[in-house]
This record gives structure tokens, sequence and C-alpha cells, in this order.
């Protein structure tokens, strides 16, 4: 029997302190967690999911949110416990845990490194005050560095975030703020146009008039300006919004974008598990109160478990993979697809390629550099 690829587990924590304006994440703001009742409850859709999953290799957890920082470190550790107890576990897999700057956090790093997390996911987000207070993040300037440098000191990988393309902001704005994320920065770093995304509170301002983001000019020779700076500095982009060194990569993330199998696990975690050769998509219970009485009543929070057909996983394999710039495999697109690109796609391939948007040769289909930068149109066009 073929071996199959190593899976990747993502574990949700839904909880925040408050809630950034700009977020449209799955994130909760609550007066108090039952810190135990919620960690059983995340044991046992683990290990629903693990019957889901038999026999296979773990090559990395990711603990997302949310703020999976406010988490005790206790329960980061059971959570890892239990994935060892139920799946083989790579022995260099990698353990992310997303955190906040604020020092109440930061003081618990060493803890969640004691705990099994070998790298730092810092929402840091601006290095600038002014800016920092328009995205309501709840951390000053001083405590983002302070974090960073704590992270340092207590992880063998760290990265961080910032957000660009900020109502006002120039280019020569953010080549400040860059050469100084620069010279803290580790071997990651993710840094993230500013969206407005539906049902947030930028979303209402922007509705009133009260919020502009840079025209669309402004926010390309920004998105360029990044590619450009980060590369120059060892870091380049290995995908739209992230930059590493060489073998710095996320490799969890790798996972989402190369198409392979993971679980989710937690309100609203999506998963893709392979099973009999067929790709299944999942989808858990997203309201953390709905999510909990699931598990607790029924063993279990997923709400739907479907199998993908052929031309949805040739479509999600597209749109995951031509955020990489190493692009997509071409057999394994073939395969998806049943036929050769050139046949699936005979209408829509050529003039993305003869326009420079997308390249294909024997190995592979990538965006490129352009592709990249109005992926959402690319693909639209592409699968038209």
């Amino acid at each position: 029997m073929v071996e199959l690829e190593p899976i990747a587990v993502y574990v949700h924590w839904p909880f925040c302190r408050s809630k950034c304006p700009y977020c449209d994440f799955n994130s909760h703001v609550r007066d108090g967690v039952d810190e135990a009742r919620w960690t059983r409850a995340l044991l046992a859709d683990l290990d629903h999911h693990a019957a889901l999953a038999p026999g296979r290799m773990v090559g990395s957890v990711f603990f997302g949110g949310g703020t999976p920082s406010l988490m005790p470190p206790e329960t980061v550790a059971a959570v890892l416990d239990r994935v060892r107890a139920r799946w083989r576990v790579a022995a260099d897999a990698e353990v992310t845990l997303e955190a906040n700057p604020n020092s109440a956090e930061a003081g618990r790093f060493r803890a969640f490194a004691a705990a099994g997390v070998n790298r730092l996911s810092l929402g840091v987000q601006a290095l600038d005050p002014a800016a920092l207070r328009f995205l309501g993040r709840a951390h000053g300037r001083a405590e983002a560095i302070a974090a960073i440098e704590h992270a340092r000191n207590s992880f063998a990988r760290f990265s961080f975030d910032l957000i660009y393309a900020r109502p006002g902001q120039t280019v020569a704005d953010w080549g400040r703020e860059l050469d100084e994320a620069l010279a803290l920065a580790g071997d990651h770093l993710s840094l993230y146009q500013l969206t407005v995304e539906p049902g947030t509170a930028f979303a209402t301002l922007a509705r009133r008039g009260d919020l502009r983001v840079p025209e669309e000019d402004t926010a390309a020779a920004l998105y360029e300006a990044t590619q450009d700076r980060l590369a120059a500095a060892g870091l380049p982009g290995y995908e739209i919004s992230n930059h590493a060194r060489p073998g710095g990569e996320c490799r969890h993330n790798l996972a989402y974008w190369r198409y392979l199998d993971y679980v989710g696990v937690g309100p609203g975690a999506h998963g893709r598990l392979t099973r009999a050769g067929i790709k299944y998509a999942t989808r858990e219970r997203r309201a953390p109160e709905a999510w909990l009485a699931a598990v607790e009543t029924a063993g279990a929070g997923l709400e739907e478990m479907t199998p993908v057909d052929r031309a949805g996983a040739l479509e999600e394999m597209l749109m995951m993979g031509l955020r990489l710039t190493e692009g997509v495999a071409r057999p394994r697109l073939e395969n998806a697809a049943g036929e050769a690109l050139e046949a699936r796609f005979a209408d829509t391939l050529p003039p993305l390629v003869k326009g420079g948007f997308l390249t294909l040769d024997q190995d592979r289909l990538a965006a490129t550099p352009s592709g990249r930068q109005r992926l959402n149109a690319v693909l639209a066009a592409l699968l038209a």
C-alpha cells in the first residue's frame, strides 16, 4: 500500500480579549471561559478525527484562533500528548502557536515552549503607534518589540505579521517600517495587504465613507516594494503574503497550499482528508457554544463531511497552489482533471500564459509575479 503524505493538524481556540476592526475570523469575546471543559472537548474532538484518519503520520500542528496564546499552556501540552497518542508524529514535526504581543501573554512563552511548541507566530500587525491604534490592537510598539525578542529567546523558530496598505500609507513610509521589521525578524515574515472584509467594523466605516484604503495603483506599488525589499534581504516571497529564508517556510501552511490532507479541530475548523482514495471536506460547527454542546453530547463537533468531486478538487488545488511561487505540480493537476491541462483549459489557459500571468512547462503550472499580484482575477479567468 502506498504511504500517504503526512497530515497537518489544526486546533482552533476561538476566544480573544477584544475583536479587531479588520478581523473576519471565527473569533469571539467572552467574559469567562471554562478552560478545563474546553480542554476536554478539544481532546474528544481530536479523538474523533484520529478515528477518521487512522495510521497517518503527523508532520505539523498549528494552534490558531482567535488568540491561542490565551490558552493555558497545560491545554496545549494535553493536546500535543493526545496527538502523539493517536498518531505517529514526525521527529521534526513543526508545532506553531499564534500569539499576541501583550506582556501578560509574552510572559507565558517559555511555558508554551516547554509544552512542545517550537514555532511562534506573533500578530504584531504594525510597528507604528498610530497604526496600532487604528488597527485596534491591544499592544503598543514597545510591547511588540519586547515580545519579538522574547520569542527569539524562547523558540527555535518565530515569525510575525504586519499589515500594509493602510489609509494614507506611502511606499516610503512602508519601506522604513519594513527595514525595521527586517532588523527584528527571524527566518519568516508574513505581510498582508489590508482588505475590508464584510461584517467587520472596518466594513461599517467604509460604508459610511469614514475609511478609505489606498487606491489600486498605490496598493500595487506597496506590494511590489514589499516583494523587492524582502527578496533583497534574503527572505523571498514563497507565497503571496509570506516570506522566508530558504528552509524557514511555515510547513503547516504549505500543507494547505499544496492541497495535502489536514485535520481541523475546534469551532469552525475545516479539514481535507483522503479516505479510500476519496478526498473529503470536513467542517466543524462554527459557534463556540454550539460546537461545545455537540462535542459533549455526541463526541464530536463535526457538522459536515462531504466528498470533493473532481471539478472541486481541481479548483481547490489551483486556488491554493497558485498562491505559491513554486506553483502546482502538473501531474497532480492532470490527475485531478483527468486530462491534459491544454485540453481542460483549452480556451482560458493560452491567453493567460501569453499575457504573462501564468507559466506552464512539463513539470508545473505557476503564476508569475504579475499573476500572483492579481490572482483572484487570474483564477476567475482560468476557471471561467
